[in-house]
């Protein structure tokens, strides 16, 4: 399940509390977009880069035991030396870029998300009939250079015979043949936990406050538009 729905079914976890531990208070508009095609029993699903690391956890979650060939990187400020096997590494202010192409099972995956679970994974593959392409870099701000411009949902892409997966993404309407879905983040508040009133290193309350506000959706589903909003604190 992808955080938007998380939120929006009221099952907040820490992977969406992860989602929003660099924002500030305030309103951030067309985040996590999502654009939906179904074609017979196949969903294309291409988004912003806040869904890669879902993405990358789904598909490695049917994968299992199983290898295939995984390319792309893993980039973050942690030190993957040891960790696995990478073409090449490069940095830049602190941020390492792990250039990997090697067979991998689901499940070696997965334990570098559990192990390194702020690093981004922009890794590409394919489980049985079910195929991701993520853009090998670190995802920047979606701001596009016109302001009235809405950033465009290209940074993943997965083609998927998984209906549950498809309607997760659009829940408004059970059949469908297009979806282009954008959410506002309206940030209202930083929580601040009890245990870090008294906390000094602005870098822990950052990470462990939880943002309370709401979230604006609006869709246009086969060309009916249609809005929702949802309170949230995470």
């Amino acid at each position: 399940m992808n955080f938007i729905k998380k939120i929006f079914d009221k099952r907040i976890d820490e992977s969406v509390h992860m989602q929003f531990q660099k924002f500030s208070r305030g309103e951030f508009k067309d985040r996590a977009i999502v654009k939906v095609k179904k074609t017979g029993n196949k969903f294309t699903i291409s988004t912003t880069a806040e869904f890669g690391n879902e993405f990358v956890r789904i598909l490695a979650q049917k994968l299992g035991k199983n290898k295939t060939n995984v390319t792309g990187s893993i980039i973050g400020t942690n030190n993957l030396k040891g960790e696995l096997e990478f073409k090449k590494i490069s940095q830049f202010q602190g941020v390492k870029n792990y250039s990997i192409e090697q067979e991998m099972s689901g499940e070696e995956i997965l334990k570098l998300l559990e192990k390194f679970p702020k690093n981004f994974f922009a890794l590409s593959f394919s489980a049985n009939e079910d195929s991701l392409k993520i853009k090998p870099k670190a995802p920047k701000s979606t701001k596009p250079k016109n302001k009235e411009e809405t950033p465009k949902p290209d940074f993943c892409k997965m083609v998927t015979t998984d209906a549950n997966m498809g309607k997760g993404f659009v829940w408004e309407k059970p059949d469908f043949k297009e979806a282009i879905i954008a959410h506002d983040f309206m940030i209202e508040s930083i929580v601040i936990p009890n245990e870090l009133k008294n906390e000094k290193d602005f870098a822990i309350i950052r990470e462990k406050s939880q943002r309370k506000g709401k979230i604006i959706r609006r869709a246009v589903i086969d060309e009916n538009e249609m809005k929702s909003e949802v309170e949230f604190e995470a």
